[in-house]
């Protein structure tokens, strides 16, 4: 079976137009850790808890569940798309592959915006909430940029120098997220029932957030929602490394699935462990780190360290796997002609690392987006915003994908499909996309991120018409139709 597995992986590469760059090292666990670890539930509650706290309450916290709901049943078309195009670039390669390459071009547009936005997004609050709160700096803007910088370049780093490398400090990251998590979540309850610290009662409770009008239209409810949109994304990281993963029809979509359902689980666990034992609403939600607030007030400072340390190695792991992902996002669309500088980014000079102009391209626009947020003291808010309006956006536009051609060409046997299930699927995820959209698009308070994305895709234009200006052949001609030469 492994020789048949090994042949199939062989032949897969050159049925697209490309032949094998990389070394095909990510099996069923290293590909699941991939999702797991851009998903981060660590990352994600650490960076969105004190938002969720002080727009909706501890209350907010059952919203989750909605979130992994929806973001479930997107994960599962992800995967039929996957199966049917296994091939980095993922996006991209589905649009232009089932539709055509103006489509595929601005889905693989809008991705790289993503993965570039929620790349400083993560290292941001890997220095804001856990590295400063560990070290006991203060926070400042201007100081949390700087140290954002060194993050983003020692990311980079350890991504050119090998993707086994990569990947195993990745699995390390992803065991010691589950385990640590776990382990918190029920010292938090047992400690602070001990101690009578806890409080059921929160987990109903409003906390500062006024009662009335909780569940009006565009209300705290609803905004709260973005605690499970925000960190329940990036599940489809796994296919970003197809061309470096064995048997990528069966195990890619399994991962995103399993990655998306795990986190779904432990992060409601996780929050309800939270709630619970936070002993005053009013002070935690004026902390600006509130999740380490609660640690350090029920179990010590000690512990709280412990925890750090701990939150530390799962953000700097999130942000990593995030640059891998925009890193073959590039690769991808440069092998094809498709993006100014193509020649540099799509050159691989080693099988066992990663692309390497095309990661150090990723690192320095996450710089430069650092760089131009040096003095904003809510950067961290504007930032976390629009990472998740730009995949919701890339989501919806992807099923809508899947739903007028993705579903014409039918996966293999033996590969991974919907089956009967496929039309409630569908109709699932779309509803779940809408209302995520209208909560992101309607709110004021959101419009410093709503212009972001209104900029990258402006800028998005200005490229797309670069293209097709200096390589019209190439806007034109199907994903791994060119000379050999550029392969």
């Amino acid at each position: 079976m492994a020789t048949v597995t090994q042949q199939d992986d062989d032949a897969l590469l050159p049925s697209f137009g490309y032949k094998q760059q990389f070394v095909r090292s990510l099996r069923h666990f290293e590909s699941f850790a991939v999702a797991f670890s851009f998903i981060s539930i660590t990352t994600g509650i650490f960076t969105t808890y004190g938002f969720a706290i002080t727009t909706a309450g501890p209350r907010s916290i059952w919203t989750w569940l909605i979130a992994a709901a929806g973001q479930a049943l997107v994960a599962l078309i992800y995967g039929s798309l996957s199966t049917r195009v296994p091939l980095s670039g993922y996006s991209y390669q589905w649009g232009s592959r089932l539709a055509n390459t103006g489509v595929g071009w601005w889905l693989g547009w809008m991705s790289f915006a993503f993965l570039t936005i929620v790349t400083v997004s993560v290292d941001y609050a890997f220095v804001q909430v856990a590295f400063q709160p560990l070290i006991g700096q203060a926070y400042t803007a201007t100081g949390a940029a700087l140290e954002t910088l060194v993050v983003l370049a020692a990311q980079a780093a350890l991504i050119i120098w090998s993707t086994r490398i990569t990947t195993r400090v990745n699995n390390v990251a992803v065991a010691t997220e589950v385990i640590g998590v776990l382990g918190l979540t029920v010292l938090l309850i047992v400690v602070a029932a001990v101690r009578g610290l806890g409080h059921w009662s929160n987990l109903g409770s409003t906390g500062v957030v006024p009662s009335a009008g909780y569940y009006a239209w565009l209300g705290p409810f609803m905004l709260a929602t973005l605690l499970g949109a925000y960190t329940i994304v990036g599940f489809e990281s796994a296919s970003n490394l197809a061309e470096e993963t064995h048997d990528p029809h069966r195990t890619i979509p399994r991962a995103m699935v399993r990655a998306v359902l795990l986190s779904g689980v432990i992060g409601m666990a996780f929050l309800i462990a939270l709630s619970y034992a936070t002993s005053s609403v009013k002070a935690v939600s004026a902390s600006s780190a509130p999740v380490a607030f609660i640690v350090n007030d029920v179990l010590g400072g000690v512990v709280q360290k412990l925890f750090l340390i701990l939150v530390c190695i799962s953000i700097f792991a999130c942000g990593m796997v995030i640059m891998v992902t925009n890193s073959r996002l590039i690769w991808s669309m440069s092998r094809d002609r498709r993006l100014p500088g193509h020649q540099l980014w799509s050159r691989v000079p080693r099988a066992t690392g990663g692309p390497t102009f095309a990661t150090l391209l990723a690192a320095v626009l996450g710089a430069a987006i650092t760089l131009v947020l040096i003095s904003h003291t809510s950067a961290l808010i504007t930032l976390f915003t629009a990472s998740t309006i730009m995949p919701a956006l890339l989501y919806a536009s992807t099923v809508l994908l899947y739903v007028f051609l993705g579903r014409k060409r039918r996966s293999e046997e033996g590969h991974f499909s919907l089956g009967r299930w496929e039309i409630p699927v569908i109709a699932g995820a779309l509803i779940w996309l809408a209302y995520e959209l209208i909560v992101l698009i309607g709110p004021s308070e959101f419009r410093d991120a709503q212009y972001y994305v209104l900029g990258a895709l402006g800028v998005g234009l200005v490229f797309y018409i670069v293209q097709w200006v200096t390589e019209p052949s190439a806007m034109r001609t199907e994903p791994g139709m060119h000379g050999a030469e550029l392969r």
